[in-house]
């Protein structure tokens, strides 16, 4: 009797937990705030804004929670992820439909004062000449090696006024990020030889950053380096004093090559788990340069009693936040640039829900953010990108319920430091 009992209310939870999930997906209807946006077209990107406005006096510092210039004046991080160069082909997305510089135009028209760009340590270590079709809308780089186009593809960035971080997304150049543990971290080297395609030691990544930065040392508008994406280790097992250490290393060094580039250190557990660095922060040889990044998705939270961010109400997600990173914003300790969040352009109501209280939450604090991703297409099998911010011509933006609450966030304006 007691087994028929256990295996009724194992059923019904399974039932419940069905239904529930099921629920997350339910096709969202647009409201009609969105429709208006979606009829009109994007109001001209501020100015002042911009590092290249004339008002900004560079290097870049920070101070408490914010990212300053040399006279205090606030630099907001608002970004979006370029990626390709992180990828199977080893090139920024696009470049095969839009010269370089029209789609670093596209961005700065969309609002975004800053781009962060993603590499793998398979391009630094391989650097092939890259196949022509994938640049054939820049001909001058046909013929060139990966390097050269991500350097490319960086200057024009910066040519348009666009504040460049640089990402170390990847060992393996692949679509990030799988249950490999060959990937999960900076380092790979303890890991048996046949179990990684590509290895490498914290001094080889490390290596790879000196070689991608010392392309940009004469560039004041490539601002800083994300150190690694998204390390969790093991199956989530990373422990953050062991990052933390790591991050100081190669932190180190390459203010050794430039003193003036901001380092930007992510969470632990897939980059949503800054809660560590409250009695381990991280110390880096020059003052005011450092900055610490979350990412946030709808899936973020699995594991935890209260489940993933699609299924949270409002305070158990602000609660979240402040318990992994936002503490550290909201207490004025240090900057935290959320440097990964984004949804499809066709969402469920799990999705929804997620990004209405992510947003609400980002504007209610100001938030640095940087939204994953601009490219329509991913590289290897043009696979259609759902949360792209830009049709397949790389230049007409996707008007919907992102571009909206992000365009409103881009040109909020503090009025207070007191947090919402």
């Amino acid at each position: 009797m007691l087994l028929l009992l256990l295996a009724f209310l194992m059923g019904l939870a399974f039932v419940q937990f069905y239904r529930s999930e099921k629920s997350l997906s339910i096709p969202w209807t647009w409201a009609p705030d969105d429709r208006l946006f979606s009829q009109r077209p994007l109001p001209p990107p501020l100015t002042d804004t911009f590092l290249d406005n004339g008002t900004y006096v560079l290097p870049l510092k920070t101070r408490g929670r914010d990212v300053v210039d040399q006279n205090g004046k606030r630099f907001r991080l608002s970004s979006v992820n370029w990626y390709g160069a992180s990828d199977e082909l080893f090139v920024p997305g696009g470049l095969d439909i839009q010269h370089r510089d029209v789609i670093a135009q596209t961005i700065r028209a969309l609002g975004f004062n800053s781009v962060r760009m993603p590499y793998a340590d398979e391009m630094v270590m391989l650097n092939p000449e890259v196949m022509p079709h994938l640049v054939s809308a820049n001909p001058d780089l046909v013929g060139k090696r990966a390097l050269d186009v991500f350097q490319a593809s960086v200057e024009a960035l910066t040519k348009a006024g666009i504040a460049v971080i640089v990402n170390n997304h990847i060992t393996s150049a692949t679509w990030c990020c799988g249950a490999d543990p060959c990937d999960a971290g900076w380092r790979n080297d303890y890991l048996p030889k046949a179990m990684c395609r590509v290895r490498q030691s914290e001094e080889e990544w490390i290596e790879h950053w000196e070689i991608v930065m010392e392309r940009f040392l004469a560039n004041p508008l490539v601002i800083g380096a994300d150190l690694r994406n998204e390390v969790r280790g093991m199956w989530g097992t990373m422990p953050w004093g062991k990052w933390a250490t790591a991050a100081e290393k190669a932190g180190n060094r390459l203010l050794k090559m430039n003193k003036d580039w901001l380092i930007i250190v992510g969470g632990t557990e897939s980059g949503n788990y800054l809660t560590g660095a409250r009695k381990r922060p991280v110390v880096l040889d020059v003052e005011d340069r450092l900055v610490y990044s979350a990412h946030v998705y709808s899936w973020s939270g699995w594991g935890s009693l209260e489940g993933r961010y699609s299924k949270r109400n409002y305070p158990s997600f602000v609660k979240s936040m402040r318990n992994n990173w936002a503490y550290l914003v909201e207490q004025d300790i240090a900057p935290v640039w959320v440097g990964e969040f984004g949804a499809p352009d066709k969402p469920g109501q799990g999705d929804v829900n997620y990004w209405t209280n992510l947003l609400r939450y980002l504007k209610s604090i100001d938030a640095d953010f940087g939204y994953w991703a601009l490219n329509p297409r991913k590289p290897k099998d043009n696979e259609v990108e759902s949360y792209s911010l830009v049709k397949d011509d790389w230049i007409t933006p996707v008007l919907d319920y992102r571009m909206r609450d992000m365009t409103e966030l881009i040109r909020q304006r503090r009025t207070s430091s007191e947090c919402l």
